[in-house]
């Protein structure tokens, strides 16, 4: 079939088209991440194939070991790739593709998460959903995709930790438009009472980078990610959850 070449070759000027009016400080490694997501969505939508061979590999955990599944988007991804280590010598597992979206996520989570049995799933999501990456989303749409999530987590005694949508800022590039703070405050403000209501850990990444509506600067790399520093930031929070959703019954 020549559609999908075709498709892929019209994202790809989309992206140059995007950098050369809007955006001409984006990177190309930037661009080539984007498109590699782009080419990603249209061949493998849910991204089953991105963890399947290590998922494979991977046998139960050994007796008394708490497995925890990292779900999540690039925030999660992209941990670890610097100098800030993905929690070393934990039997953490990160699970994060960028650009991904929660109905996506759900698409994966028996595979990289009920399959893995883990103890505890933390699931950090929601800010592409805002930015359209898989179409048009409502917060009603992302809740319902959490608490599919969290169902399904459920049902294979598994504990959740919902993790808070980070902030972003234009200290870089403009993305208040697609991501607008309010937002991300309103969709907070459901997960933490989701939380509270239906016995998870609410694990708030959002305080820890905020600086009033928006991430400090000197925390993220592009006004989205997290940078070293900012990851250092996150790691207390999230190992402070786990800890507490071990310990719920």
């Amino acid at each position: 079939m020549r559609i999908l070449p075709a498709v892929t070759l019209l994202l790809a000027l989309g992206c140059v088209a995007q950098a050369q009016t809007s955006d001409p400080a984006k990177t190309i490694n930037e661009l080539e991440r984007e498109l590699a997501a782009q080419v990603r969505l249209l061949s493998d939508w849910g991204g089953l194939t991105r963890y399947g061979s290590e998922n494979a590999e991977l046998g139960a955990p050994a007796p008394g070991v708490d497995r925890v599944v990292f779900l999540g988007d690039e925030i999660t991804e992209m941990w670890g790739r610097g100098k800030a280590q993905f929690f070393p010598g934990k039997p953490f597992l990160n699970r994060g593709i960028s650009h991904q979206t929660t109905p996506q996520m759900l698409v994966r989570f028996r595979q990289d998460v009920i399959s893995l049995k883990p103890k505890v799933v933390v699931i950090q999501a929601g800010s592409n959903d805002l930015a359209g990456y898989s179409g048009p989303a409502t917060q009603g749409t992302i809740a319902e995709n959490f608490m599919s999530m969290t169902e399904l987590a459920k049902a294979n005694g598994i504990r959740v930790v919902l993790s808070s949508i980070t902030p972003v800022c234009d200290c870089f590039r403009t993305l208040t438009d697609r991501r607008p703070p309010g937002k991300i405050i309103g969709m907070n403000r459901w997960l933490k009472d989701y939380a509270a209501r239906s016995g998870l850990v609410y694990l708030d990444y959002y305080s820890a980078l905020a600086e009033s509506r928006t991430m400090k600067k000197d925390l993220t790399v592009d006004g989205l990610i997290p940078n070293d520093a900012g990851y250092e930031v996150m790691a207390p929070p999230a190992e402070q959850a786990i800890v507490q959703a071990l310990g719920k019954r």
